[in-house]
């Protein structure tokens, strides 16, 4: 298809102003079939250019930054399709979530003007329904242009595209949180813009040396030997740390369990499965690809930085009791996994990295998407209140289930495909070397596995299993908007689990190539 990848990067977002008059006309079902319409076409299209090989698309753009393009090969494939495959299915899973999350502001909002007024007011059902067709609109276009930054930093092919798109990203996301998230929303969206802009600009900073010194920011023009050693160290070390901040490894995290954990449930299940996520996908292309020299240089240490962060982020989950931000911590300990994977060094340690994102991906959107559940039919956060749901909520409990054994990586899952691949490659690399410390690393990063496997058993065991507290007697399980979105990512993480080569087939030769294996 001519302009495939521009079509689908670019169409959401000139058509979010149409999602926002459709929501604010026509109220929020509309927009949300708009919204589930145009991201469907566009995964669809992204779909068939994977099937179909490397896919390169270029456009004229300015004599100071060089060309526009977006580049779908083995690498950007995987994290082209779980965006898109994840934004499409939770458009579905918005509609009554966002209307329970406006319905509670608006009398939220209604009770504070009784209160400066001294006046009771009555809900009244007309100014409820504008109130709610209003913001549905805006949602959905925020929404869209939300995907549109995701996907189009992974297509990118240069390194301005790529800062720019990285950027955009972040806009949306600080209005979704600000508007419609819990707490203290405006200021944790304000931390929210303040990490990752601050992560952006040391990115920046990073690409500027290459750029500069290169003469070029076209991603085919950048060549490690070009790039005195000095400065390709110091850039790598920029970029390293602009990603690791999207990453939320250890020491950049800080701001990752309050955001996820306000955010707006279906924008937490995606921030935390798929937009996090793109930080790796920087460092694969940016450092592992480009940079070659100097990943190996940096290899050892991205590999203790990502044992450090499973470790943290797991021991921290086990103390949680709000279960969003039990998951955002968790979020930190798979992407530890990730950086550990890039760490070892190997084509399969590599793989299994990038494989991590997208098993991260599946059981991550069904276990938010299973707390969005219990807050919209139970009304609290609190595991502690929580119990007994299994037989209340049987296909939410199911599919929770199928979420936790991907993120521990239990077959026949895709979980278990992920992490075995990794510590595979990892032990692998630390034999070759025969390195103490990565024989140390290895060990601890299965000691990692087994605090994944504590935190989540603990939290099924709360939520859904035991005796049910009388003031659940009456809970029902959630709407088909929200459990059928659940059980396609279910379906998928099982099926990927028995025929991982859907996506090893195009990764595990693109490492092969990056490594001259």
């Amino acid at each position: 298809m001519e302009y495939a990848l521009l079509q689908a990067v670019f169409l959401p977002l000139l058509l979010s102003p149409v999602a926002y008059i459709i929501g604010r006309k026509m109220g929020p079902t509309p927009a949300m079939w708009f919204t589930f319409a145009i991201l469907l076409y566009t995964t669809i299209i992204v779909i068939q250019a994977a099937l179909s090989g490397t896919v390169e698309e270029h456009y004229p753009w300015t004599d100071q930054f060089g060309e526009f393009g977006f580049l779908l090969d083995g690498l950007a494939s995987p994290f082209a399709i779980m965006i898109y495959v994840l934004c499409t299915i939770l458009a579905l899973y918005s509609k009554p979530y966002m209307i329970h999350k406006f319905h509670e502001q608006y009398e939220e909002e209604h009770k504070e003007i009784a209160t400066t007024t001294g006046n009771s007011t009555v809900v009244e059902s007309s100014s409820l329904s504008n109130y709610v067709n209003a913001k549905s609109g805006l949602y959905f276009a925020l929404y869209l242009v939300f995907a549109m930054g995701m996907l189009g930093t992974v297509l990118a092919t240069n390194l301005i595209e790529f800062y720019v798109f990285f950027e955009i990203m972040l806009i949306p996301g600080f209005f979704l949180v600000a508007l419609w998230g819990d707490g203290p929303r405006r200021k944790i969206g304000l931390m929210f813009l303040f990490w990752t802009h601050a992560g952006a600009v040391v990115l920046l900073l990073g690409f500027l040396m290459i750029g500069l010194t290169v003469g070029s920011f076209d991603f085919a023009d950048i060549h490690e030997s070009e790039i005195p050693q000095d400065i390709v160290l110091v850039s790598a070390i920029a970029i390293s740390i602009g990603l690791g901040v999207k990453l939320a490894v250890f020491m950049f995290h800080i701001w990752l369990p309050w955001v996820h954990g306000s955010a707006p449930t279906p924008i937490s299940a995606l921030l935390s499965p798929a937009m996090i996520g793109i930080g790796a996908y920087g460092i694969f292309r940016l450092i592992v690809e480009f940079l070659p020299s100097t990943f190996a240089d940096l290899a050892i240490w991205f590999h203790i930085w990502g044992l450090v962060t499973m470790l943290y982020g797991g021991a921290m989950a086990l103390m949680q009791d709000d279960i969003k931000r039990l998951l955002a911590y968790s979020s930190i300990s798979q992407m530890g996994y990730i950086l550990f994977g890039i760490g070892s060094m190997s084509v399969l340690g590599l793989s299994g990295a990038e494989m991590m994102y997208v098993t991260h991906a599946l059981g991550k959107g069904i276990l938010f998407m299973m707390a969005g559940i219990l807050i919209v039919k139970v009304g609290t956060r609190s595991i502690s209140k929580l119990g007994g749901l299994a037989g209340k909520m049987p296909i939410t409990a199911v599919c929770a289930v199928i979420g936790a054994l991907t993120i521990m990586g239990v077959p026949p899952t895709s979980g278990f495909m992920g992490e075995w691949t990794l510590f595979y490659g990892a032990l692998e690399t630390a034999i070759e070397e025969g390195s103490t410390v990565r024989a140390v690393t290895f060990g601890l990063g299965l000691v990692a596995t087994a605090l994944t496997m504590s935190y989540m058993l603990w939290m099924l065991k709360r939520v859904f299993f035991g005796k049910t507290p009388e003031h659940l007697e009456n809970v029902k399980e959630g709407s088909w908007y929200m459990t059928a979105p659940m059980m396609v990512l279910a379906g998928f993480t099982v099926v990927l689990g028995i025929y991982p080569d859907i996506f090893f087939k195009q990764i595990i030769p693109y490492f092969n190539g990056v490594l001259g294996v």
